[in-house]
């Protein structure tokens, strides 16, 4: 049987866009990255038209965003009470690939060397990881510069944001796709032996020569301690939702584990939603910082208490799309009616915070945020950058499956290391843990249920990242692109 040549080509590229999903989170060589991603810029950009392009990078980015979000069917599958929903999860695997197409088909447009395509592709992927931070149906979780993570590399996170590491990523991708082509010939190949061919490969040879030695000479800071009680509870997240486990039982669980374990000098901190009553707060064990939900109105916040009164408090800054925030709902609402009715849950959207602020509490500011808000750098750069000392990640990952819990908990590492604060993490499933201000995990707990006893450092000072944010990425993603096009101007003129 003959496989026709657009079946053949769509194949190879979600072969190669699988491959590079294996070297993500939480595999431990993800470091590896570039070599799949080297493969698929080189394929994707050797289409014979702006459309092939973009076909090529559609099916490589579905199967991407497949494979490193396959957990994501069986979360469907619980949400809605029956398995086979899980397939409407490729909807979003389709919808991450076209981005990615939409992105390829503006290169494809822009440069007709096949050389020059590899490098508006490796900046635009760049680029489209950061616009993937924004808005309200943002979902920024396959991001390239979490696969330094195993290595000492990511900690040149603190100057440009998990975002840099995107870039060094990209960027040594297009170089050694461009060597290989050149040196092996091919549409690849460039005119003559500079800057098409060796010398990009030698500079970002140096750029990890360089990340290496910054990360292996951070040392950990300094600062006075603060003991914190942080719980790790294994409460049904569906059974809850359903109304199987009642507010109050919820309550009295995480008490009684407080009361057990608390020493004096230490403060509570409890997950996303552990108190799912506001008017339950007065009678919490102790003074801490505790995940408040409410439904009318409706919000999902995280309130400091002091034993007597609520001194501060904030709400989540990025609802969950299709979780808690469900776009279109007016234009879709009678298929948003009937997934109500099939799950016995009201779908009302959560609002975001308006203002975000550190809590404080005993003198200390704390950043808190929400659980899936931890993957946004922003929210802990803000936080940091209005004087936070420690970041408290308050999550309910009982709804993730399998490799999300653990890509949940290692993203949340990498806030640490952008803003150098310790990051302390209070969970419903999920991993409770303790995370220095190197993205180290000082004690974890990661089944049971159980408590550990956080003694995190309170720092202070800005990195460059809190400072500036993603500009010094964005800025080398643009030279991606100015590059792609000083070499596509280079191939025009030797026609």
């Amino acid at each position: 049987m003959r496989v026709s040549p657009s079946l053949s080509s769509a194949l190879l590229a979600a072969s190669l866009g699988t491959l590079l999903a294996l070297c993500g989170l939480p595999l431990g060589w993800s470091a590896l990255s570039f070599l799949p991603l080297a493969a698929l810029l080189a394929f994707a950009a050797q289409g014979r038209s702006a459309r092939n392009v973009a076909g090529r990078a559609f099916w490589a980015g579905t199967a991407y965003s497949a494979v490193h979000l396959w957990w994501l069917t069986t979360f469907l599958g619980k949400l809605f009470g029956f398995s086979p929903a899980g397939v409407l999860a490729f909807a979003l695997f389709a919808l991450e690939g076209g981005f990615l197409a939409g992105m390829a088909w503006l290169v494809g447009r822009l440069f007709r060397s096949a050389g020059a395509r590899v490098w508006g592709l490796a900046g635009g992927w760049v680029v489209l990881e950061w616009l993937r931070f924004l808005g309200p149906p943002a979902f920024p979780w396959p991001t390239l510069g979490y696969t330094l993570l195993p290595t000492p590399a990511i900690q040149i996170a603190d100057l440009g944001g998990v975002l840099l590491g995107s870039v060094l990523v990209a960027a040594t991708a297009a170089a050694l796709a461009c060597f290989v082509g050149a040196t092996f010939g091919g549409t690849l190949q460039q005119q003559g032996s500079g800057w098409g061919r060796r010398r990009p490969l030698l500079l970002m040879a140096a750029a990890w020569a360089l990340a290496f030695a910054y990360g292996l000479t951070r040392t950990a800071g300094s600062g006075p301690e603060t003991p914190m009680l942080l719980l790790r509870t294994t409460i049904d997240s569906f059974g809850r939702a359903s109304r199987q486990l009642t507010a109050q039982e919820q309550f009295d669980l995480q008490a009684d584990l407080t009361r057990a374990n608390r020493r004096p000098e230490e403060i509570v901190v409890w997950s996303e939603s552990s108190i799912g009553d506001p008017s339950l707060l007065p009678a919490v064990p102790a003074a801490g910082i505790y995940g408040v939900s409410q439904m009318e109105p409706r919000r999902n916040s995280v309130r400091t208490w002091d034993g007597g009164r609520v001194t501060s408090e904030t709400d989540k800054a990025r609802p969950v799309p299709f979780g808690e925030y469900f776009p279109f709902r007016q234009a879709l609402a009678p298929a948003w009616s009937l997934i109500e009715r099939s799950i016995g849950v009201s779908l009302e959207s959560v609002p975001p915070a308006k203002v975000i602020s550190p809590l404080e509490l005993n003198g200390v500011q704390y950043g808190a945020y929400v659980c899936y808000d931890s993957v946004f750098p922003w929210v802990a750069r803000v936080l940091v950058g209005k004087g936070a000392q420690v970041l408290v990640n308050v999550s309910n990952d009982g709804w993730y499956d399998g490799w999300g819990v653990q890509q949940h908990f290692m993203m949340g590492r990498v806030r640490a290391i952008e803003t150098r604060r310790y990051v302390v993490r209070s969970v419903n499933e999920g991993i409770a843990a303790e995370i220095n201000d190197l993205g180290q995990p000082v004690q974890t707990l990661a089944s049971g249920q159980g408590v550990l006893h956080a003694r995190p450092l309170r720092l202070t000072g800005q990195t460059l990242f809190v400072r500036v944010g993603d500009g010094l990425a964005l800025g080398l993603a643009a030279l991606m692109l100015i590059f792609a096009g000083m070499l596509d101007r280079r191939s025009r003129r030797t026609l």
